[in-house]
């Protein structure tokens, strides 16, 4: 499968226009194009060289950038509202990632925002075929971009993003075995990530209970829910585990009258009321869990000014207009672990981090503590017999921003005041973890 398109190209000035009128400039050399990872099946990517007044892109290592959902667009909701150079109003961030890494988009999985399939059974239907479709576009990127086979590379992730990261990672590590796709890979951050979906949702009630969200009433009604999640994934009957889960997050909304699954300091009230009449649920958590990555503003953004920079997006195809069939058609693989995967990617020496939200709820912490006392791992009884260190938060010196602990190849960063998108609600903080990560801290 080839590239397609003639519209990649460096910049090292990009001039973009607002409905504002504002003009923004964003420093440093960028590249985008498309790659054919399947016939029909067309996935973008977005890289940003690193920009660092103190090193140069050669010497600063390469982030690939997953979002989740899956149906979350790493090149809108990852780029502009959590670690591009610049914000959704197309002002610099100042906790760009861009400054300590070069960044690559993609728009993952087939269908994700401005990728696209051209016949409707191009979606992919599980993270084997995610990954399959991965490699494809990261041997391609490679081959096109030589300079970046040497340097560290690590793919940092969110949510669903963090499953598909972690097989990405497995089947990642046997092409560069079999040397199929040439480059330096370096490990896998998995940020509040749907590893182990029934360890989520079992602990959403304790979790809210313990934080005054929920009443012995609520308890256990949504505990209740819970159990049914759980005896369906137990009979492995995934599919309709993903549509009980959507059941027990109405229950969760209708019992703390509209938390916010990704923060539960905030509230939505346009989201207290459960599913409206004749909405399935597949439409109920792409209102839920993709809508919300895929703001008015953001879209108008998109399928604006930057498609008009771009210059390749193809006419028939809108910035996130396909991300309902990608959920629909990921939904019998929603609910399935990937923890045996993480587990052989610790044995096989690869380095991964987990790092999680304080506030998060749809990954509560408590979840993905489970997952990881349950792991095979050999080194697991030594990281646990480690305490915890503190870190300060960069933008607060003395008031502590986080807690990790480090042993061997796996670390876990447990981020304070942060919810479900810990760079946007902790923005220095997330940098200075991508920055002990690659090892520049």
């Amino acid at each position: 499968m080839g590239l397609l398109g003639s519209g990649c190209r460096l910049l090292f000035l990009l001039t973009a226009v607002f409905n504002k009128g504002l003009l923004s400039p964003v420093t440093g050399k960028e590249a985008w194009n498309y790659v054919e990872v399947r016939d029909g099946a067309h996935m973008f990517w977005w890289l940003y060289y690193a920009d660092s007044p103190s090193a140069g892109f050669m010497d600063l290592p390469l982030v690939m950038w997953l979002q989740g959902g899956p149906g979350g667009s790493g090149s809108g909701f990852g780029n502009f509202e959590e670690i591009g150079p610049l914000n959704r109003d197309l002002e610099p961030r100042k906790t760009s990632w861009v400054q300590a890494a070069s960044v690559l988009f993609v728009d993952n999985p087939v269908g994700t925002g401005f990728s696209y399939t051209d016949t409707p059974d191009g979606y992919a239907t599980n993270v084997a075929m995610v990954s399959s479709d991965m490699l494809v576009l990261l041997r391609n990127f490679f081959l096109e971009k030589p300079e970046f086979q040497s340097i560290p590379f690590y793919i940092f992730s969110e949510s669903y993003g963090g499953k598909m990261a972690a097989a990405i990672s497995q089947e990642l590590t046997k092409a560069i075995a079999e040397g199929t796709v040439k480059c330096n890979f370096a490990g896998v951050a998995l940020g509040d990530s749907w590893i182990s979906p029934l360890d989520s949702v079992m602990t959403w009630g304790p979790y809210l209970y313990t934080t005054s969200l929920l009443d012995d009433n609520g308890l256990a009604d949504v505990s209740s829910a819970a159990e049914d999640v759980k005896r369906a994934v137990e009979q492995q009957q995934f599919e309709k585990a993903t549509e009980l889960w959507s059941v027990a997050e109405t229950v969760v909304e209708q019992n703390t009258n509209g938390v916010n699954f990704y923060n539960i300091l905030t509230q939505d009230p346009d989201e207290k009321s459960s599913s409206s009449a004749g909405e399935d649920f597949i439409a109920l958590q792409t209102r839920r869990h993709i809508r919300p990555l895929h703001s008015q503003s953001l879209s108008e953004l998109m399928n604006g000014p930057v498609r008009k920079k771009l210059a390749i997006i193809p006419r028939n195809v809108t910035w996130g207009g396909q991300a309902e069939e990608v959920f629909s058609n990921m939904a019998g693989d929603f609910m399935r672990p990937v923890v045996d995967i993480v587990d052989q990617l610790l044995t096989a020496g690869v380095n991964v981090t987990v790092y999680n939200g304080q506030l998060d709820l749809i990954v509560d912490t408590m979840g993905q503590e489970l997952w990881v006392k349950r792991l095979k791992w050999e080194g697991l009884p030594g990281f646990n017999k480690l305490k915890w260190t503190a870190l300060d938060d960069p933008a607060s010196p003395g008031v502590t921003g986080a807690f990790c602990k480090t042993y061997k190849n796996f670390s876990f960063f447990w981020i304070l005041r942060a919810g479900h998108m810990i760079p946007s609600d902790q923005g220095p903080m997330a940098l200075e973890m991508l920055k002990m990560v690659t090892r520049q801290a």
